[in-house]
């Protein structure tokens, strides 16, 4: 029997949704009130080109309080990914949480293991597409995002805004732009392009 090709695990781009995609203004769940960060574009075409997959990992807690819901969520994130689309690029795969302990909506309160900082979303994310944590990087804007990307084991961790020091204590990276973070991608195609369909 002729052995069986096995593709090796990949390296993927992980990104925090609010304040990493769109501008933080709180509970962002319609298109009207969401802007793109500049230079997000960018950087998701960047991945693409190079054979990284693109994740976003984010806490979606309004769902949890109920200001929105999750077909509002997931016909948000629709608009988005035709926004990437218009820009030659693509999100591959969506990973949210719409827990938290503090729920108003009762089937959402809980203590998850996937609302950052822990790792649900990404170790989720890497058994579903087969992805190389160890060499993968995340681009987040928050002490809970670098916190969940260690805790996965990804080895680069950019936090978006955040001081040298800030960064420091949570053993991450401070960029001040996305443009810093695309600096850090290969300039090359590493991985086999065998990205999946985008959510």
């Amino acid at each position: 029997m002729p052995r069986q090709r096995v593709t090796p695990p990949r390296p993927a781009l992980f990104l925090a949704r609010d304040g990493v995609i769109n501008l933080d203004h709180g509970d962002v769940h319609e298109p009207e009130g969401f802007e793109f960060v500049p230079g997000i574009f960018e950087l998701v075409r960047h991945a693409n080109e190079v054979g990284w997959p693109v994740v976003v990992v984010t806490n979606q807690a309004g769902i949890a309080r109920g200001v929105f819901s999750e077909a509002a969520f997931s016909d948000l994130m629709a608009w988005v990914q035709q926004g990437f689309a218009e820009h030659g690029a693509q999100i591959d795969d969506l990973r949210y949480c719409p827990h938290h302990p503090g729920a108003t909506v009762g089937r959402y309160r809980k203590r998850c293991g996937c609302r950052k900082p822990a790792p649900g979303m990404f170790l989720a994310a890497a058994v579903q597409l087969g992805l190389d944590l160890a060499g993968s990087l995340m681009v987040g804007n928050s002490a809970r995002d670098m916190q969940a990307a260690l805790a996965a084991g990804v080895s680069l961790r950019c936090w978006l805004g955040a001081s040298a020091a800030q960064a420091g204590r949570e053993q991450a990276l401070a960029v001040a732009s996305l443009a810093a973070a695309q600096a850090l991608l290969p300039r090359h195609q590493t991985a086999t392009d065998t990205r999946p369909a985008p959510f």
